[in-house]
C-alpha cells in the first residue's frame, strides 16, 4: 500500500506540473504554481530542467551551473551564451510564437529592458524570496517586479604583462605609438551598453580619445571576452576597456588589469520568460542567482548584488543604469554608423 500511495502521489504531482507547463508547447504564457515557495520548488524538481540565456562570461555561467545543480540535483541547468543582439531576437521570436526554449533571460541592454519592463510583454512576475532579503535592497534592484538586478560588468584597463611589464594606470596610457596595432577594442555596433561605454569614455577622458585610439590601428573584437582572449594570447598588448581579468590572472595567464579612477560599468538584469517551458524551475534559478552561492558563482570579476562576495570587484547597485532615452534603437544605430566611419 505504501508503494501504491507514493506512486499515486507522484502521478498527481506530475499532472499538476504538466498542467502548468502544457501551454509552453502549444503557445501562450506559463506561470509557476499558485502556492508556497516549497510547492514551487517541488514543482521545479518535477520539471527537472531549466534553460538560461545570458551574455555573461562562459566560465561564470559554468560555475553557476555547477553550483545550482549541486544545490538542486534534480534539476539540470543548461545555458546559451551570446551577445544581447544575438539573444534578444530569439527571446522575441519565442514569445511571438509561444514556443519557449529559454526559461530565464539575463541581459544588459538598458533600452530593451526599459521597454520590456513597461510593457510586460516577455516577463512573468518574479516571486523569488531572495528578492526581499534586506541585503539585496529590492527597491534599488528590481524593475516593475519583472527584472531583477543580478550582476554588473565593471570595465577595467587590461594589458599583457609580457608586452607591458609596468602595466597601465589610466586609459590615456594606451595612446602611445608603441602600441600601434596592438590595442584591442570592442565593436559597439547594435549593442546599447557598448555605445554607452564609448560615450562615457569620450565624456570622461576627452572627446578626441577615440579618434586618437583609431589613429593607432586598433584590433576590433565582437565582445570584451574576445579582447580578454586576445590579451591572454599576446595578439594584443593593451585594452582600454575589458572585464577584470580575475579568472585569467588566477589561472596564471600573462595578463593583469586595473580599474581606472572613473570606471564604467553596465548592470545585468534577469527576467523569467512568460513562455518558459519550465516556469517553476525558472523562479528557482533566479532565486538561486540572487543568493550567496549563486552570487559567488556568477561574479568572479564582476560587481555582485550582495556584499562581501568572494571575487567580486564592486557592488552592482553602485553602477549607474545607462540613460535609456539616449540609447533608443535609432540612436544606437546612429552612433554605430559614426563609430564605423572612425574605426573601419
Amino acid at each position: 500500500m505504501m508503494k501504491l500511495s507514493r506512486a499515486v502521489t507522484a502521478l498527481l504531482s506530475a499532472a499538476v506540473v504538466l498542467g502548468v507547463s502544457a501551454c509552453s508547447s502549444g503557445g501562450g504564457a506559463t506561470a509557476p504554481v499558485d502556492g508556497s515557495w516549497d510547492e514551487i520548488v517541488a514543482a521545479a524538481n518535477e520539471e527537472g530542467e531549466v534553460m538560461l540565456y545570458s551574455s555573461q562570461k562562459p566560465a561564470n555561467l559554468e560555475a553557476l551551473k555547477a553550483a545550482f545543480e549541486s544545490e538542486y540535483p534534480e534539476i539540470t541547468m543548461s545555458f546559451v551564451r551570446g551577445t544581447d543582439p544575438e539573444i534578444n531576437p530569439r527571446v522575441e521570436t519565442e514569445n511571438k510564437t509561444g514556443k519557449g526554449i529559454a526559461d530565464v533571460h539575463m541581459l544588459t541592454d538598458a533600452a530593451w529592458i526599459d521597454i520590456a519592463a513597461k510593457s510586460g510583454t516577455y516577463s512573468t512576475d518574479l516571486v523569488a524570496p531572495n528578492l526581499d532579503a534586506p541585503e539585496y535592497d529590492r527597491s534599488a534592484s528590481v524593475i516593475d517586479d519583472k527584472f531583477a538586478l543580478t550582476s554588473a560588468a565593471v570595465f577595467a584597463l587590461g594589458w599583457n604583462t609580457d608586452a607591458v611589464p609596468d602595466g597601465l594606470s589610466k586609459p590615456e596610457d594606451i595612446i602611445n605609438p608603441a602600441y600601434s596595432g596592438k590595442i584591442g577594442i570592442v565593436n559597439p555596433t547594435g549593442i546599447a551598453s557598448y555605445v554607452d561605454m564609448y560615450r562615457f569614455y569620450a565624456d570622461t577622458y576627452g572627446q578626441d580619445f577615440w579618434s586618437q585610439v583609431a589613429e593607432l590601428g586598433p584590433r576590433v573584437y565582437p565582445s570584451a571576452l574576445g579582447v580578454a582572449q586576445a590579451l591572454t594570447s599576446g595578439e594584443i598588448s593593451v585594452a582600454p576597456s575589458v572585464q577584470p581579468l580575475v579568472t585569467e590572472v588566477d589561472s596564471g595567464a600573462p595578463v593583469d588589469w586595473a580599474l581606472p579612477s572613473s570606471p564604467w560599468g553596465t548592470p545585468w538584469y534577469t527576467q523569467v520568460l512568460n513562455v518558459a517551458p519550465h516556469p517553476n524551475a525558472a523562479q528557482v534559478l533566479v532565486n538561486f542567482m540572487l543568493g550567496q552561492e549563486g552570487q559567488t558563482a556568477l561574479n568572479s570579476g564582476y560587481a555582485a548584488v550582495l556584499p562581501d562576495i568572494p571575487g567580486a570587484v564592486a557592488r552592482a547597485q553602485e553602477i549607474t543604469m545607462p540613460n535609456t532615452a539616449d540609447l533608443t534603437p535609432d540612436k544606437v544605430r546612429e552612433y554605430s554608423q559614426q563609430w564605423s566611419e572612425v574605426f573601419q
